[in-house]
């Protein structure tokens, strides 16, 4: 197989979306934008990928880390964001691809056949047909080849009718790459250099420029918030179609909302209004109920989690284990078998196989400076409304009495009691009631105006 190298072009700020971060740092399905691109370049098993960023853009560039960067020093066009890849580029044989860090959901599938185009004539530029062709630039073609893109403000009026658009990805000859960008120049309104006139410096090498049509919900360039939340829609459909044709079944879709990484296994049932962030696994036969949450976490085969749940990152809930309503799990291991079904907070903590953590119970894993740990054996049984203090150790088999604040090691089948002793007095309550009532007959009445 032919090198390739990816060149993504993310040098923009997106002024329309408002925002303080570069356009491609905003997020969809959980992951940021150019996460997306660089993604799809991994799938084809691209030889180098190049991001063209502009200065102080150091989130984009820990973003794409480890691959690497190239800075636009001024943002003078297309073409000038890719010539700024070159110096970069490590590879003078096989093919560029030069794609936008703002058009995320472009499958590896249609780059792979943009790639297979670009290897038959040296060039090659994606399209698609858009429902309302309005900003973009037309493709004209003559038979199999494209002759021209004209931008929507140079078009004739039969042009404008032309509905096959420019999607602004292009694959190019390595080995001509360099010539081809460098003769291109900006005798234009807006004195930019464009990509598009790509096609006329390969005319000129007698190289024709091919043409791949894709589907528009692939290509969708992200300028706005608008945009952003129409993209957040298709991939989430995308998303769900997946996990529904992988064997899980949802039982609303369209309230289940996926990570561009979920992985979901087989016979897993999703309740209603389900989020998923980044770095989630489900293996085969797990419930989640509605209302919950999970990120970066793991959850073995068999388990039940939620309703109302909340699982963080770095959490591992084993098989069989249950994690029920109003209960979060924070960077801890909950091994099989064990349950904790009501209203918990288990933060920084192993949870022991089998082990049984009552209602109210709270891991105290904070101490004001720094995070400690607690460890809870197998079959272990916490008493409801318990406060276990970090950093302490259960032992295998213990019993904590509901109520207790456990702050010292407990030994294996021992029972801790931490809680004061209850003094009951009989008739107290009668003597207490008499003696408010006598007080309140014997205080006496104030007349207005006398002393």
């Amino acid at each position: 197989m032919s090198k390739l190298t990816c060149i993504i072009l993310a040098a923009g700020k997106g002024t329309r979306m408002k925002s303080n971060r570069p356009k491609v740092m905003n997020t969809l399905a959980g992951w940021p934008l150019i996460k997306h691109v660089v993604n799809t370049c991994e799938a084809l098993k691209a030889s180098q990928i190049v991001t063209v960023i502009a200065s102080g853009m150091d989130d984009v560039a820990a973003a794409v880390a480890p691959h690497d960067t190239a800075i636009q020093k001024k943002q003078l066009g297309t073409a000038d964001a890719a010539k700024s890849a070159l110096p970069v580029i490590k590879y003078d044989r096989g093919h560029v691809l030069i794609l936008l860090g703002d058009v995320p959901m472009v499958s590896k599938d249609t780059l792979k056949e943009l790639w297979d185009a670009g290897k038959k004539t040296g060039l090659a530029v994606l399209t698609f047909r858009a429902d309302n062709p309005y900003g973009y630039g037309r493709i004209v073609t003559k038979g199999d080849y494209v002759t021209a893109i004209i931008e929507q403000a140079d078009c004739t009026q039969d042009e404008t009718d032309i509905d096959l658009v420019n999607a602004g990805c292009f694959c190019v000859a390595a080995d001509k790459i360099e010539k081809w960008l460098g003769a291109i120049g900006n005798k234009n309104k807006q004195k930019e250099f464009y990509l598009t006139d790509i096609i006329a410096s390969a005319a000129k090498d007698k190289v024709k420029c091919a043409y791949v049509e894709a589907p528009e919900h692939e290509l969708l360039g992200i300028n706005s918030r608008a945009q952003l939340a129409q993209a957040e829609w298709s991939m989430q459909s995308r998303l769900r179609d997946a996990a529904l044709s992988g064997g899980a079944t949802m039982i609303d879709p369209a309230t289940v909302y996926l990570a561009a990484d979920t992985v979901i296994g087989r016979d897993v049932v999703i309740e209603p209004s389900v989020f998923f962030g980044p770095g989630v696994t489900i293996e085969d036969d797990v419930t989640i109920h509605a209302f919950t949450h999970i990120e970066g976490a793991s959850i073995a085969a068999g388990a039940s989690i939620g309703p109302f749940a909340r699982i963080r990152p770095k959490s591992k809930i084993g098989e069989n284990a249950t994690i029920g309503n109003f209960v979060e799990v924070n960077r801890s291991t909950v091994k099989a078998g064990a349950k904790s079904k009501h209203v918990s907070y288990l933060g920084d903590a192993v949870i022991g196989a089998k082990s049984n953590i009552g209602a109210g119970t709270v891991i105290a894993n904070y101490d004001g400076f720094d995070k400690q740990d607690t460890v809870i054996g197998d079959r272990v049984f916490i008493g409801s409304n318990s406060t276990i203090i970090a950093p302490v150790k259960i032992g295998n088999g213990a019993y904590v009495a509901a109520g207790s604040a456990i702050t010292t090691a407990v030994p294996d089948n021992a029972l801790a009691v931490a809680r004061a002793r209850e003094v009951v007095r009989d008739g107290w309550a009668n003597e207490y009631r008499a003696k408010k009532e006598s007080s309140k007959k014997s205080k006496p009445v104030k007349v207005k105006g006398k002393k």
